[in-house]
């Protein structure tokens, strides 16, 4: 398909729809603020408008967006007042992510958002109808304008499913513990802020709500904070439960596609030529429980915390199973690290509370150096596990290293990502014969140090993985 040949395509006419459903919230505060400001008519008027106003930016932007797809790129044209064009070269397209909201599946279209990465930006299409944007992601994904078949699904493997009974494993993190009464707090805060607005809210009201809620006898205030202790693992699990609904690792045209969600169905596409390493993550409830997180590291892709994320929770043995099935088999066990790397982990943990401790009693604060003490003594445990869970290993195509305790992680990254090596050494790592060996990956973070080992070990890795880069400067320090 030449460039003359390449036709321009336009959203969905249902975009508009999209886009009403979208504004109604507006509408309603616009026809409130009006039954406020003058009554019934100037209520009506205020919607009347409203819905005007919206209707006609829907369609003016529907009418001056057009998209097309070119052999090398695709580009996205808007003229509505001045005309801009962007470009999206598909060499460096990283990842397409296709978003259903509820509205969108009720009414068969999709979002399709382009991740080109930090030098090709990003583009989104909102929105176009399923089979368009399976065409899309298969042709941006592919490097090829050949469309499939009209009713040929593309084909798929299966790699992995979550099984129901894994959401119960929500509680065990804390975003999802919290994230319902952040929810919560805001809706309140919305709320109050428009009743506030209305005049619904005075300071008598309020006064008498306290009032009320202190007045409360002291059993029924301790059944309130039971009962909010109970909800807030239940709401995690149901909160975890529709983000991650029917949350499905397919194999599709070379690429590794995501698929989750329960009122809005969220799909990621990441290109397997791109994913160099992946990345399991888990805390100390986690850990006991045998759970992991699963994220793929590749290069390039932007909100990879959470557009990468392959698992976001499941026993350990089912995540090493899909990470083989993406990456490759993993290194073998892991090899500690010395232990004179011990007394570092442990010192790194009690430190801070020390030091606080030294000051408040410089400062006259028994009570805060009592605290400190205790925190210190607490801290002792979590520097052991720190040093417990150090270790790194190698074989022949990968390399792993593993470090933290209350975010424990394990990175898994091919010996071709690695761009580069640096060897940190503090004053007190070189009296123990210790150093940092910090992995430099394009894809990721970017970096993963493997903490406090021998020195000789981590020369010796290096070298053994990248033997050119490492060797002339070795050879070059034993002649010297």
């Amino acid at each position: 398909m030449t460039d003359g040949a390449a036709r321009a395509r336009r959203l969905h006419p249902l975009t508009f729809v999209v886009g009403a459903t979208r504004e109604l919230i507006a509408l309603l505060a616009a026809g409130a603020t009006g039954l406020v400001v003058g009554g019934l008519s100037t209520a009506f008027y205020f919607t009347l408008v409203g819905l005007a106003f919206g209707f006609l930016f829907h369609v003016t932007t529907w009418a001056t967006f057009t998209y097309t797809l070119y052999p090398d790129r695709i580009e996205l044209r808007r003229s509505l007042i001045g005309r801009s064009v962007k470009t999206i070269p598909l060499d460096r397209i990283r990842g397409v992510d296709i978003n259903a909201t509820f509205p969108h599946r009720l009414l068969g279209l999709a979002i399709v958002h382009i991740d080109a990465g930090a030098d090709g930006g990003e583009g989104e299409l909102n929105a176009v109808s399923r089979q368009e944007a399976e065409r899309l992601r298969k042709v941006l994904l592919t490097r090829s304008a050949a469309a499939p078949p009209a009713g040929t699904p593309p084909p798929r493997r299966t790699l992995a499913r979550m099984r129901p009974r894994w959401y119960l494993y929500a509680p065990l993190s804390g975003a999802y513990l919290l994230t319902p009464f952040a929810l919560a707090g805001s809706a309140l805060g919305t709320l109050y802020n428009l009743s506030d607005d209305l005049g619904l809210v005075t300071r008598e009201r309020l006064a008498d709500v306290g009032h009320e809620v202190v007045g409360l006898p002291t059993l029924g205030v301790i059944v309130l904070v039971v009962l909010f202790v109970l909800a807030m693992p239940v709401m995690s699990v149901i909160v975890f439960a529709v983000v991650n609904w029917d949350f499905t690792v397919l194999a599709r045209d070379g690429s590794v596609v995501a698929e989750r969600g329960r009122l809005s169905r969220r799909s990621v596409s990441l290109e397997r030529r791109r994913i160099r390493g992946v990345e399991l993550a888990d805390n100390p409830f986690e850990r006991v429980a045998g759970v992991v997180r699963l994220t793929a590291l590749v290069t390039g892709l932007g909100d990879a915390a959470h557009r990468g994320r392959l698992l976001p929770a499941a026993p350990r043995g089912f995540a090493d199973s899909l990470a083989v099935s993406v990456l490759g088999p993993l290194p073998s066990a892991l090899i500690p690290h010395p232990k004179a790397a011990r007394g570092r982990r442990v010192l790194r943990a009690v430190g801070p509370p020390l030091g606080v401790a030294l000051i408040a009693l410089l400062a006259g604060q028994p009570w805060v150096v009592y605290g400190c003490l205790v925190l210190a003594v607490l801290a002792v445990p979590l520097g052991l596990d720190r040093y417990r869970q150090l270790g790194h290993a190698t074989d022949a195509e990968r390399l792993t290293v593993r470090s933290g305790s209350l975010r424990r992680h394990q990175v898994v990254v091919e010996h071709g990502a690695v761009i580069g090596w640096r060897v940190r050494r503090t004053l007190f790592q070189r009296r123990l014969g210790l150093a940092t060996l910090i992995v430099a990956v394009g894809a990721g973070e970017g970096a993963y140090p493997a903490i406090d080992m021998a020195e000789r070990d981590a020369v010796a890795l290096a070298a053994r993985i990248t033997p050119e880069w490492v060797l002339p400067f070795v050879e070059g320090r034993e002649e010297g």
